[in-house]
This record gives structure tokens, sequence and C-alpha cells, in this order.
């Protein structure tokens, strides 16, 4: 990627080198081609699952997607680039996904498809970050308020 320059919204005027800008997000960025082949794998994608941009780079989204989850995940990703479109457009997702070591991880993700010439779905786009602490954390509220909730209707 070279470095363009590009009008922004607000009129000012940026060198932008995209290259750099990829590398220093602070969130897993992952490309994957319409087959579902791992084509962009930035330096927070290695560090969240752990495995090099030469790892993941021609390989399988299989690589993060937990075994049990793959079937319902390659019928969903063949309807969106089939159809050009996915139900999720700039929702933010909550799913399973394995490291390279198989430690699962919960991540949050946003996702958006990609066209190339004539509006051909090249591809998708995904925008990555760790949330396990976040779903740990929920799971022990929902326990300890169905405790309480049990507790109360045992009181009442």
């Amino acid at each position: 990627m070279t470095t363009d320059t590009n009008n922004l919204t607000n009129g000012f005027r940026t060198n932008v080198d995209y290259k750099q800008l990829v590398e220093v997000l602070g969130d897993a960025l992952v490309v994957a081609d319409a087959s579902g082949v791992i084509r962009l794998w930035n330096a927070a994608a290695e560090r969240l699952f752990g495995f090099t941009n030469a790892e993941a780079l021609g390989n399988s989204l299989d690589l993060i997607i937990p075994e049990r989850l793959r079937a319902r995940h390659w019928a969903g990703y063949e309807k969106a680039m089939a159809s050009g479109n996915t139900r999720y457009n700039r929702a933010l997702l909550r799913v399973p996904a394995v490291t390279k070591n198989g430690r699962p991880l919960s991540i949050s993700f946003t996702v958006a498809i990609l066209f190339g010439a004539e509006r051909k779905v090249t591809g998708i786009v995904a925008v990555i970050r760790d949330d396990t602490r976040q779903f740990s954390e929920e799971r022990v509220l929902h326990k300890i308020f169905a405790e309480a909730d049990e507790l109360r209707k045992a009181l009442a």
C-alpha cells in the first residue's frame, strides 16, 4: 500500500500511509477473500490469535473458528458471499474463537462485505477485539442475579 493524499470530509488534506494505519491499529484487522482464505492479517491479529502473518495468510478462517461452530459459520459466510449482504452489517457481534494454542476466546467484531469491479463480492473485512474478560464478568453477574432471584423467590 502506498501513501495517498485524500480529501477528508472536514475539508482538511492529509497523507495517509494505509499499510502503517492497518499495522498500528489496536484491534485485529482480518480480510478474507470470497472463499474464506485470509488475505490480510495485521499485527493486532497476531497478538490476539497467536498466528504470525506468515502462518495466517493463505489459510482458511478455520484457524480461529472453533471446530464445533465451523459448519454454521461457513453456511452464513457462503450465503453472504453469494448475496453480497450480511444481516450483521455494522452490528457488533460476539462469538467464540480460538487461539493458535487452542485457548478459547470471546471476541467482539464488526464485519463488512468487500466489493471489486462491477460490485462483485471479493471478500470480507472484520475488525476484532478480545472480549473474553468482559464476557466472563457478565457470566458471573448473570449467575449472581439468577441466584439472587432464586433466593428472593424462596423468601417470598
